[in-house]
């Protein structure tokens, strides 16, 4: 019953995933309208800006969510340890824990500075763009950065479910 339960859970989970592809895929088509839009108005050292900002908001976002899920990883490790753990088992979690805080605060400090990138492009292309599109332009950004979040919290969902239906399996004779 639980192995139904959970085999259910994770289709539920597949095709979640499936529609948040398919509004990625969208999401990207306007991206490179938007892009055309840009490329055709803007100065090639403006479009440059705007070209690396939208590259790097990807990259930062999904660096972020990358090192936080590994700290609460390793968070959540830290927390099943016992008394009974060996000293270099405590201190080798330890060490993982402090390094990716610093990685993680590291990668905050970068997307403070795409947000004031952010600021610029936006700057640079209420110069050219109307109210309407510069708003399309504000949607695209929340909405490819949402879609980044959720398809990386689906993803580690999945990955659990499919971890806790595994060890299910081998538990049963």
């Amino acid at each position: 019953e639980l192995m139904g339960s959970l085999r259910a859970r994770l289709q539920s989970l597949w095709e979640e995933r499936e529609l948040v592809l398919q509004e990625s895929r969208e999401c990207a088509e306007r991206g490179r309208e938007l892009e055309a839009t840009v490329r055709e108005l803007c100065k090639p050292n403006e479009l440059e800006r705007y070209l690396m900002f939208i590259g790097d908001l990807e990259k930062v976002v999904s660096l972020l969510l990358c090192l936080s899920s590994r700290l609460a990883r390793v968070h959540n490790a830290m927390s099943r340890v016992d008394g009974s753990a060996d000293a270099e088992e405590k201190h080798s979690l330890s060490e993982r824990h402090k390094l990716l805080s610093r990685q993680r605060e590291d990668a905050k400090d970068l997307k403070e500075n795409l947000d004031r990138r952010e600021r610029v492009v936006s700057g640079i292309l209420a110069k050219y763009l109307t109210e309407q599109q510069l708003q399309d332009y504000r949607h695209f950004v929340q909405v490819k950065t949402s879609l980044l979040i959720e398809q990386k919290d689906l993803e580690e969902q999945i990955k659990f479910f499919e971890e806790q239906l595994e060890t299910l399996e081998q538990s049963i004779p």
